[in-house]
């Protein structure tokens, strides 16, 4: 939404724009985040001397400029393109991409709690752009629940909306580690104390952003595998369910080792 982005871009800005018309010159864009008009001068379109400004840009176009310049009196802004990094513009496309899906999300939620967008936005929208982002506002909700959004003061009907609207319309790309866990134990109830551990280790990891499974690959062996939305996290569980698992065991009267699987 629009509502709370400043009139105006501002000096080292990185903008979506569209290209409106290209001359020998240079090329006037459009700036779609701040629908305002910029220039583009031709010797901001490479570092290279250009023949012909066509083979750079073309009308209808959507690229990542750089603001150079904002004069407010007479209107104008001043763009670059090369002085836009590869970095930066894979950057700023992504973030572009994720606001463009939020506003679509929320059109969603506004539609299930029968509102207008207007005042949904002002509810929840105005909160998570602050906090955390439009976007990562649905994904937010969708790894914790609703209380991550009403412990932001966001009303519970609107959350709960959100939620559905997660669930239906975002799917987070998992990644996996895996390991294997040597455990033993040879007292009379050996089989129960290392069921127990197993049990305990996973009960201590109530993770609602990952998914923890254990399986028998030979006694006294078994694979471990963790499932989380990013490696670190999913290192770091794989980490602590496999220390649990040694430890309970450990407790119990027995021992155990881990070792990670490249």
């Amino acid at each position: 939404m629009s509502e709370h982005k400043p009139e105006w871009p501002e000096s080292g800005d990185l903008i979506i724009a569209t290209i409106e018309n290209v001359m020998d010159y240079g090329a006037y864009a459009n700036l779609d985040e701040y629908n305002k008009r910029g220039f583009l001068h031709i010797s901001e379109i490479a570092s290279a001397r250009i023949r012909n400004v066509h083979d750079f840009v073309r009308e209808k176009q959507k690229m990542v400029l750089k603001v150079l310049r904002v004069d407010l009196e007479k209107g104008h802004i001043d763009l670059s393109l090369r002085r836009v990094t590869k970095r930066e513009r894979i950057e700023k496309i992504k973030a572009w991409k994720k606001d463009r899906k939020g506003e679509v999300l929320l059109r969603a939620v506004a539609e299930k709690v029968g509102l207008p967008i207007h005042e949904v936005y002002q509810k929840a929208g105005v909160i998570l752009e602050e906090r955390v982002g439009l976007y990562e506002g649905f994904e937010k909700v969708l790894k914790e629940g609703t209380e991550a959004l009403t412990k932001l003061d966001i009303p519970e009907d609107i959350a709960r909306a959100f939620a559905q609207v997660a669930e239906e319309r975002i799917k987070i790309k998992m990644v996996k580690v895996r390991g294997v866990l040597e455990v033993r134990c040879m007292k009379p109830n050996g089989v129960k104390c290392i069921q127990d551990a197993f049990i305990d280790a996973k009960k201590a990891q109530k993770a609602k952003d990952a998914k923890i499974e254990f399986c028998v690959i030979a006694a006294p062996r078994y694979s471990i595998e963790v499932s989380a939305d990013n490696w670190k996290r999913a290192e770091e569980l794989l980490e602590e369910v496999s220390q649990s698992v040694v430890t309970n065991i450990t407790k119990a009267g027995g021992h155990g080792s881990f070792k990670r699987e490249k």
